[in-house]
């Protein structure tokens, strides 16, 4: 190797200790931002020219070569992150919607309907005690408006919860499209990149960032492609392939009546009717809390909790009125209901107290006579026995509550999957400050290094052009 060959090698370890240095720079840069892969700058040892035909002697190389910018992930368990989201997605949603929903019961508390119905009972025992009474009677009638109150009051806060439920679905699936489309349009760049040797690992980051947040949506899966693109599935249907993608949009009720007739799904946009297939995911978990109830308490949590209401509210009233319309008033009337609702709506928002006053409630037997508490001290009973009100309502918590702590388990276990899951990609892909300050020290070294070779090629070069032929010249 010639002496200016020399010169060039020195060159060359300098320009790769400088993109060492850049690349380190970079790192450290953005060690606290999201979804950033740590850097490594990648070189090989450019090897000696090969000596010509009647030449002799052996050669070295020439230097190193900056080949590239690698990023350090790990396929495996960026695919592992994914799929822990899709679970962690789906649980979150439906822990939170039923931890609400058991904490709108207000059971056990003075608010909740267990204490009202205590207190309902313990009324009408007071009226049998005092029959045609206008204190007792007055506060029978309260307690038993406020039993109804109660009750609507519960099923609004399910309604409300659905209703805001609802909402979230359309903001996500607004999300999803956005996702997809950026998706798409990083794949062309990333595409057009690599296709010109250019550096896309910034864009890489920005696009897995996009396919984790599709995965704790939807559910979505990813397959890479040779050329550098990947397509992103959602229940097998593609979402993004290469750079196009496709729209999703959110059809059925808006309120939760409505949507017993007319189920809430997410549809393909150019397929209006067909139900998109998801595998997990926030979405999926929406859904699954939306879905109509069944019958049998196995649909949607939010309306199967709304029929209970309505079931109950039924029960009550169907209850009281049973015993209530044998008895007359202290004036002989009789025949009418206590408790009177809506046979189209729903019970739980139409119940209503029918009598107004001492003289309108039907509190003894038919012919007994003014002073007769017989009815309402049978009314005052109904709280116990196997088929009691009372019974029910516990039921319909205990059912809720049981609901709430399996999905609050299951929530736990993926969120814990999946803070372990990022835990390990980080452990791999993630920025350490002490190891990017060893690189800074090494690649710095091999600048001052590589500097002071081209300071000595530099002298030898002075010397051998400014100095040689000069012996004996005075």
């Amino acid at each position: 190797m010639s002496t200016f060959g020399s010169l060039n090698t020195a060159y060359r370890g300098l320009t790769a200790a400088r993109a060492g240095l850049d690349i380190t720079g970079q790192n450290i840069s953005n060690a606290s931002t999201d979804g950033y892969t740590r850097q490594r700058v990648t070189t090989s040892s450019i090897e000696a020219v090969q000596p010509g035909l009647f030449s002799t002697g052996t050669g070295i190389g020439q230097g190193v070569s900056i080949d590239g910018y690698q990023r350090i992930g790990d396929a495996t368990l960026d695919q592992n992150v994914r799929q822990t989201a899709s679970s962690s997605g789906y649980s979150g949603v439906r822990s939170s919607v039923l931890s609400n929903l058991e904490s709108s019961l207000n059971e056990p508390g003075t608010s909740g309907l267990s204490a009202q119905l205590q207190g309902l009972w313990s009324a009408w025992g007071d009226v049998s005690n005092s029959p045609g009474t206008a204190a007792p009677a007055s506060t029978l009638l309260g307690q038993a408006q406020s039993m109804a109150d109660t009750i609507k009051t519960g099923y609004q806060a399910v309604s409300s919860q659905w209703s805001q439920v609802r909402s979230t679905v359309d903001t996500q699936a607004a999300d999803l499209n956005s996702d997809a489309k950026q998706i798409a349009q990083l794949n062309s760049q990333i595409q057009q990149g690599l296709s010109t040797g250019g550096d896309v690992n910034e864009l890489i980051d920005k696009r897995n960032t996009l396919t984790e947040d599709v995965a704790k949506l939807a559910g979505g899966t990813v397959h890479a492609n040779s050329d550098g693109t990947v397509d992103v599935l959602i229940g097998g249907n593609a979402l993004v392939s290469g750079s196009d993608y496709r729209t999703v949009q959110v059809s059925g009720g808006a309120t939760l009546e409505g949507a017993a007739a007319s189920p809430v799904q997410l549809e393909w946009t150019h397929r209006p009717g067909a139900s998109v297939g998801l595998d997990g995911g926030e979405l999926a978990g929406s859904l699954s809390v939306l879905a109509p109830a069944d019958g049998n308490g196995t649909g949607g949590v939010l309306a199967e909790a709304a029929a209970s209401y309505n079931s109950f509210a039924t029960q009550l009233a169907t209850a009281i009125n049973s015993v209530y319309s044998t008895g007359a008033t202290p004036s002989g009337t009789t025949g009418a209901n206590f408790y009177s609702f809506s046979g189209t709506g729903p019970a739980a928002t139409s119940l209503t107290v029918v009598p107004q006053s001492a003289a309108d409630l039907q509190s003894g037997a038919v012919g007994a006579g003014a002073l007769d508490g017989t009815v309402a001290d049978q009314i005052a009973t109904l709280g116990t026995g196997t088929n009691a009100p009372d019974r029910a309502w516990a039921g319909i918590v205990t059912a809720i509550g049981s609901a709430a702590k399996t999905e609050i388990a299951a929530s736990d276990r993926a969120t814990t999957a999946a803070t372990s899951a990022k835990t390990q990609q980080n452990s791999t892909a993630g920025v350490d400050l002490d190891e990017e300050n060893v690189n800074l020290l090494q690649y710095q070294h091999a600048y001052q290094g590589a500097a002071r070779v081209m300071t000595a090629v530099d002298q030898m070069l002075d010397t051998l052009i400014n100095h040689v032929g000069l012996v004996g010249i005075s």
